[in-house]
């Protein structure tokens, strides 16, 4: 998948990554898609719970050894 902005979260444990999708969310424009790094396990459900409650999109997340890609599209 492609996406407009890439943000690595890697080493970071629960709740830092959703703080730091959070923050950097803001900063995108309606319809651009945000690529996670993450390798915290507790991601596999914060991340889609949070595009639920905030209206974004959960994309889906691609793994790779212990490297999840998560990918979200910015709503309104």
């Amino acid at each position: 998948m492609e996406a407009n902005e890439t943000l690595d979260a890697l080493g970071l444990s629960c709740p830092m990554p959703i703080v730091k999708l959070a923050k950097k969310a803001k900063d995108l424009k309606v319809g651009e898609v945000l690529l996670l790094l993450s390798d915290d396990i507790g991601a596999k459900e914060d991340v889609p719970a949070w595009c639920n409650r905030t209206g974004n999109e959960y994309m889906g997340v691609e793994e790779e050894g212990k490297t999840m890609k998560f990918y979200i599209r910015k709503k309104e």
